[in-house]
């Protein structure tokens, strides 16, 4: 099993750097990697960026809105990566055509080897429920891949927020929720652990455990608390640290 799971702000050089390495790894003897793009409404766009950035990877990146069979898609591809944008999009999409569980038994039984960023990561979870995204679509259901078992809260902070205006030398500071506050509410309905990935963070999966690469990670459970670890941790699957 390989499985890569990114918070995103991929935005800073050696981020960028990083993240490269990363999915080569992760898709390493791999050469045909289906990319789904359903968490953006341009999906020719959004594909082509992403084939610019893996330009000078040993694999191609095809868009599964290239098949006319998107299941079928799946069944050929020797990777399989959901990039980030809206998680309600996404998810619709991927009930719509009926991909939940072919790809939950491609990565968990045929070990093809996945990755996800930001609503990629989301999804790998066993719902969408720790999103931070606008419901800007009407989901069928919350499942998605349950490829983990545990829930991914992307682009977390710790809050704390300040603000300016533009050209404003002054900074605000931003007493709405935090994303704690926001978990803290989920787990009024639900037990399941949830790991909060900071900007620039990673989860490399596979068969012997969980590593933390890039940045940090908040791991909060229900009625105990937040306990924050830093990069080069090594997690198992319950998110206790080894």
């Amino acid at each position: 099993m390989r499985i890569l799971l990114g918070s995103g702000g991929i935005r800073t050089p050696e981020r960028k750097e990083m993240f490269l390495q990363l999915m080569n790894e992760n898709f390493k003897d791999c050469k045909k990697i289906i990319f789904i793009p359903y968490a953006s409404h341009d999906y020719e766009d959004y594909t082509n960026s992403v084939k610019e950035m893996f330009r000078d990877s040993n694999y191609e990146i095809i868009g599964i809105h290239e098949f006319d069979n998107p299941l079928e898609a799946i069944t050929t591809m020797e990777g399989i990566y959901v990039g980030g944008g809206n998680t309600f999009s996404l998810v619709k999409k991927l009930h719509e055509e009926k991909l939940i569980q072919p790809i939950r038994k491609a990565i968990l039984e045929d070990n093809i080897p996945y990755a996800g960023v930001s609503a990629g990561s989301n999804v790998a979870s066993p719902t969408m429920q720790t999103t931070n995204d606008m419901p800007i679509d009407l989901v069928p259901s919350f499942e998605t891949f349950g490829i983990i078992p545990f829930q991914i809260n992307p682009h977390y902070h710790p809050g704390g927020i300040w603000w300016k205006e533009d050209n404003d030398k002054n900074y605000n500071q931003h007493f709405g929720e935090t994303r704690h506050r926001r978990i803290e509410e989920f787990h009024k309905s639900n037990d399941t652990n949830v790991i909060g990935l900071y900007e620039g963070s990673f989860l490399r999966c596979n068969d012997k455990g969980i590593e933390l690469l890039g940045n940090k990670a908040a791991i909060i459970r229900k009625n105990i608390g937040i306990e924050t670890i830093e990069k080069d941790r090594k997690l198992s699957y319950d998110l206790s640290t080894r």
